[in-house]
């Protein structure tokens, strides 16, 4: 979901500590594997969603460089 970022909605995001990002979510998987670790992925791989979402959208937690705010539908709590 795509909602227009207002002065309003960064006031309550910061009063009631809302998270929306990746790096919140149980199914980010923020580091790469080890290319020396026995069967690791593909050496350089950046973080990425386990449920195969695109994550650039949603690293940012920041709500101050944005006019919008994108929601993932698949966003659960870590």
């Amino acid at each position: 979901m795509i909602h227009h970022l207002d002065d309003r909605l960064r006031e309550e995001a910061q009063r009631y500590r809302l998270v929306f990002a990746c790096p919140d979510c149980a199914s980010f998987d923020p580091v790469a594997p080890d290319p020396d670790e026995a069967g690791a992925g593909p050496p350089g791989r950046g973080p990425r969603c386990s449920l195969g979402y695109p994550v650039a959208p949603h690293l940012s937690t920041s709500l101050e460089d944005r006019d919008e705010i994108i929601f993932c539908k698949a966003f659960e709590l870590r």
